[in-house]
C-alpha cells in the first residue's frame, strides 16, 4: 500500500477552505485524504504517483501556501504574516474611527484622506481574504472568506461611488463607509489571529509528543582502540543494533534492551502510570520513557518511524484527522450555509430598499451585516478542537483512539464485552491443588516441566516461570507434539507416551477422570492433575461496577471452562457470562449484542481479533498481540482493565462538547442572521460578534483539559 503523505499548509481558515484541498486531492487521485485546517496538516495516499511539486503547486493555485521543509527549517521570526497584516491593519483602520469622536478634525472627514487610509486595508483583504474566496469559488467551493470579501467589498465600493459624486455634490458623508470596510478586514484578522492562538493550545498533546522523538541520542561507538566513546547524534538516526547510552533526566529515544546498568524508569508517556519502574539487565526500554534515577547502556531494537513513540504519535495524528459523523453533517451544512447566506443578504438589500423604503445606505449595511455575522468559522472548528483535545488528553493518559470517529461511538456504548484471560485477569497463572495417582509426585512434576518447556502456550510459560524447583532432573524426548486446542504429546526413547492437556482430552480413558483442569497420563493412564488459578487484575470489580452504574450491560466471553469462568464472574461483579466458547461462537455473541445497541469488544488475544473487528469499538490491551491491536479502535497502553471505563467517559464528555459547541454555533447564526438584516445590527459589531462565537466553541473545547 501507498505510504502517506503529509504536507503542512498555510492559509486555510475554515471547514470549506479544507474542503477544497480535499476536492482537489481526490480530482487529481489522491485517496485516504484527510484535510485538518486547524492544525494546517494535509495527510493522503499518492496513489496516482503525481510528483509532490505538481501537487503543492496545485494546492497553492486554490489560494494557500505548501510549507517546504526549508520554510519549516527557517529560524522562527517575531511575527507570522497574519500578525503583520494585523498590525498594518489596525494601524490603518484606528485613524478611520476616529472621525465618529472627533467631528471638529475635518480632515477625519476628508473623502480622500478616508479613501487612501482605507488603500492599505482593503489591499490586505484582497491578498487574505479575495485571493482564497476566487480560488473556492473556481473549485466549486464557497468558503468563509467569499462572505467576508463581498461584505468589505461591497462597503468600500458603495463609499469609493460616494467619493466620486463628492466631488459633484459635496454630499459626503451618507455615502461614506471605509471604516466600516476596513474595520470588517480588522476584526476578522483579530478572529482568525485569536482563533489561531486558541487552536494551537488544543494541539498541545501532540506538539509534545512531536518534540519528545526529536531527541538526541548518547550513541555508544567504538574507536580504533576498542574503547567506548559517545557521539551525540539525532535520534531518528539510529538503526537497530545500535548502543546508546541513558543517564538520569536522558529520554529513552528508542524502543531497545538493557545490556548493562540499572535504573528508575517513568514510563507515564506510553503507560499512563505514575509510578516508576525499576530496569536492569535483559529488560525492554520504551521509546518516550524518562530516566529518573540510574545510568543505563541500551541496545536499540526498533528506532525512527517503527519506535512505540513514533507508533503513538501516527495514532494520535490519525485520530485527530479523522472525521466522526457528526463533523460530516457540519461540513455538509457548511457547504451550502454560505449560497443561502449569499441569497438571504440580497434579500435582505431587495427587502429594505424597495418594499420598506429603507435608504439605500442603510439597507447596504444590513446587507453587509448579514454577510459578516453569518460566517461559519464557529460550526467548522466546533468538531476538530473537541475532537483534537480529546485524543490530546486520550494519549497523555495512556489511552489511544484510532479516529475522531471512535469517540462517537464510545459515547453511544450499551454493552461492554470482555474476554477473560489476560483482559479481566492477569494471565499469570497458579498452579493449585496438585494430585498424583499412584506415581512419584516428583517425578511427575519433572515430566510436565519439561513439557512445558516446549511449548509457547501462556499457561505453559508461567507454569515454567512459576515452579522453578520442579527441574529436578534431566529428562529427553525423542517426540513431541502440541496439538491445537487439546495439549501436548511426548514420547521417551522408550517408547512411552505421555500427555499433558484439558480433562476433556482424557474422557474414555480411565473408568474415573480426576476432576482437574489439567491432567498428565503415562500410557494411557492419568497419573497426576493439578488446577490452575488465574488471579483477577486490580481494579476489575471496581471498574465492572462503574460500568454499571453508567447504564451499560457487561458480558463475559471466554473459552475456559465453566467453573473457572464462574469463579472470576462472581470475584469481579459480572452477572451474564458464556463459557467454552470457540471464536466463532464469540462473533455471534457479538453479533447478537450488537444488534441490541452500540456495543464494545475488550480482548487481547489473536482469537480476540475477529471479535474486536466486529464489535462497534474494539479496545484492546497495551500488552496484546499485534494482531489484537490492528483490530482494535481503541488501545489501553497500560493494560490496566480501568481505562475501558476512562475510554468510555473520555468519548462521552468529547462527544458533548461537540453537541455543544454545533448548539452554539447553529444558535448563533439563527438568532444572530435576523438581527443583522433587521438592521439592527452595523457591520462592525457583526464582525465581532463573529470573532466572539469562535473564542466560545475554541474555549469550550479546551475545558476538556480541566476535566476529570
Amino acid at each position: 500500500m501507498t505510504e502517506i503523505t503529509e504536507l503542512e499548509v498555510d492559509g486555510m481558515t475554515c471547514t470549506n477552505c479544507a474542503l477544497s484541498v480535499e476536492k482537489y486531492l481526490k480530482k487529481v487521485g489522491g485517496d485516504d485524504i484527510s484535510v485538518n485546517f486547524a492544525t494546517k496538516e494535509v495527510r493522503f495516499r499518492n496513489t496516482a504517483g503525481k510528483s509532490l511539486k505538481d501537487l503543492s503547486k496545485g494546492i497553492e493555485q486554490l489560494g494557500y501556501t505548501v510549507i517546504g521543509e526549508k520554510e519549516k527549517t527557517k529560524p522562527a521570526t517575531r511575527f507570522s504574516r497574519l500578525e503583520i497584516r494585523l498590525l498594518i491593519s489596525t494601524i490603518f483602520t484606528f485613524p478611520l474611527l476616529l472621525h465618529m469622536f472627533l467631528p471638529m478634525v475635518p480632515i477625519l472627514h476628508d473623502p480622500i484622506f478616508q479613501l487612501v487610509l482605507s488603500l492599505p486595508v482593503v489591499y490586505i483583504g484582497i491578498r487574505h481574504f479575495g485571493k482564497s474566496a476566487y480560488w473556492s469559488l473556481r473549485s466549486g467551493n464557497t468558503n468563509m472568506d467569499v462572505l467576508i470579501f463581498i461584505g468589505s467589498s461591497a462597503a468600500f465600493i458603495y463609499s469609493a461611488i460616494g467619493t466620486y459624486l463628492y466631488f459633484g455634490t459635496h454630499q459626503v458623508h451618507q455615502y461614506l463607509f471605509y471604516e466600516t470596510a476596513a474595520t470588517i478586514i480588522t476584526l476578522v484578522l483579530v478572529g482568525n489571529w485569536i482563533e489561531e492562538k486558541s487552536v494551537q493550545r488544543t494541539t498541545n498533546s501532540l506538539k509534545q509528543l512531536v518534540a519528545m522523538s526529536k531527541k538526541k541520542a548518547k550513541l555508544v561507538k567504538i574507536n580504533l582502540y576498542k574503547e567506548e566513546v559517545v557521539e551525540e547524534v539525532d535520534a531518528e538516526h539510529l538503526l537497530p543494533g545500535d548502543r546508546v547510552l541513558a543517564n538520569s533526566g536522558d529520554q529513552i529515544v528508542a524502543d531497545g534492551s538493557l545490556v548493562s546498568g540499572d535504573a528508575e524508569v517513568d514510563e507515564s508517556l506510553i503507560s499512563g502510570e505514575s509510578v516508576p519502574v525499576y530496569k536492569e539487565e535483559g529488560d525492554t526500554v520504551v521509546s518516550g520513557s524518562i530516566i529518573l534515577s540510574g545510568s543505563i547502556k541500551y541496545k536499540v531494537v526498533k528506532a525512527g518511524k517503527q519506535s512505540t513513540l513514533s507508533r503513538i504519535i501516527e495514532l494520535v495524528k490519525d485520530a485527530q484527522s479523522k472525521k466522526p459523523s457528526i463533523q460530516k453533517l457540519g461540513d455538509r451544512v457548511s457547504s451550502v450555509f454560505i449560497p443561502v447566506v449569499v441569497g438571504i443578504s440580497l434579500l435582505t438589500f431587495l427587502v429594505s430598499y424597495y418594499a420598506f423604503d429603507i435608504p439605500a445606505q442603510s439597507s447596504i449595511m444590513a446587507a453587509i451585516a448579514v454577510l459578516v455575522i453569518s460566517c461559519p468559522c464557529a460550526m467548522g472548528l466546533a468538531t476538530p478542537t473537541a475532537v483534537m483535545v480529546g485524543v490530546g488528553k486520550g494519549a497523555k493518559s495512556g489511552v489511544l483512539l484510532k479516529g475522531g470517529e471512535t469517540i462517537e461511538k464510545l459515547a453511544k456504548i450499551k454493552t461492554v464485552v470482555f474476554d477473560k484471560t489476560g483482559t479481566l485477569t492477569n494471565g499469570e497463572f497458579k498452579v493449585k491443588n496438585f494430585e498424583t495417582y499412584d506415581f512419584d509426585m516428583t517425578v511427575a512434576k519433572n515430566i510436565i516441566l519439561h513439557m512445558e518447556k516446549k511449548s509457547s502456550h501462556p499457561i505453559a510459560q508461567t507454569i515454567v516461570k512459576g515452579n522453578p524447583d520442579w527441574f529436578m532432573m534431566p529428562f529427553d524426548y525423542a517426540k513431541f507434539e502440541e496439538v491445537k486446542g487439546k495439549g501436548l504429546i511426548a514420547v521417551d526413547h522408550g517408547g512411552n507416551e505421555f500427555r499433558l492437556g484439558a480433562r476433556d482430552w482424557f474422557i474414555g480413558m480411565d473408568e474415573e477422570i480426576p476432576d482437574k483442569d489439567l491432567l498428565l497420563s503415562y500410557c494411557d493412564r492419568v497419573v497426576a492433575g493439578f488446577d490452575i488459578e488465574d488471579r483477577v487484575k486490580e481494579g476489575s470489580r471496581e471498574t465492572i461496577a462503574k460500568l454499571n452504574a453508567m447504564g451499560i450491560e457487561t458480558v463475559m466471553i471466554s473459552g475456559d471452562n465453566e467453573k473457572k469462568c464462574r469463579y472470576v464472574a462472581e470475584r469481579i461483579g459480572i452477572k451474564t457470562y458464556f463459557a467454552a466458547q470457540l471464536p466463532e461462537q464469540k462473533l455471534e455473541h457479538i453479533k447478537a449484542y450488537s444488534a441490541k445497541g452500540s456495543t464494545a469488544m475488550v480482548g487481547d488475544g489473536i482469537n480476540d481479533a475477529p471479535a474486536l473487528s466486529l464489535a462497534n469499538v474494539g479496545i484492546s490491551l497495551g500488552s496484546a498481540t499485534d494482531i489484537a491491536k490492528e483490530s482494535a479502535d481503541v488501545i489501553l497502553l497500560s493494560g490496566q482493565i480501568s481505562k475501558v471505563e476512562e475510554a468510555i467517559t473520555l468519548g462521552r464528555k468529547t462527544y458533548r462538547t461537540i453537541q455543544q459547541n454545533l448548539f452554539w454555533a447553529l444558535a448563533y447564526n439563527v438568532v444572530a442572521i435576523p438581527i443583522a438584516a433587521a438592521g439592527f445590527l452595523s457591520p462592525m459589531i457583526g464582525a465581532l460578534s463573529m470573532a466572539f462565537s469562535d473564542v466560545v466553541v475554541v474555549g469550550n473545547s479546551l475545558r476538556l483539559n480541566w476535566r476529570k
